[in-house]
């Protein structure tokens, strides 16, 4: 399935818990005095505490934990979980980065 009928359906769930939860929010980055929108979006931000950037691929690569990240650094988010849903189980394609 594709990335955003997995990202449709974890909102469902996530709001059905009583969640907050923000789908593709933008992510200006702050230089000196002005903001520049370069296009950076969240695929789902929880509670305005935890990115979760969600994936369907056969694996996570470097460039997926390093985009993560960055999304971590401009956010100033602490937490965020990469999420592959093209796993046998679901827990294998869950990663946790902390900064």
């Amino acid at each position: 399935m594709l990335e955003s009928s997995y990202e449709t359906c974890l909102i469902y769930e996530l709001l059905q818990e009583g969640l907050k939860v923000e789908r593709q929010k933008a992510i200006p980055i702050r230089y000196k005095e002005i903001n520049l929108d370069c296009g950076y979006r969240l695929d789902l931000l929880v509670e305005e505490k935890i990115i979760l950037e969600i994936k369907s691929v056969n694996e996570i690569a470097k460039i997926h934990e390093a985009q993560l990240v960055t999304y971590l650094r401009l956010s100033r988010c602490r937490v965020g979980l990469l999420i592959n849903f093209n796993v046998r189980i679901l827990r294998e394609g869950i990663r946790k980065i902390i900064i």
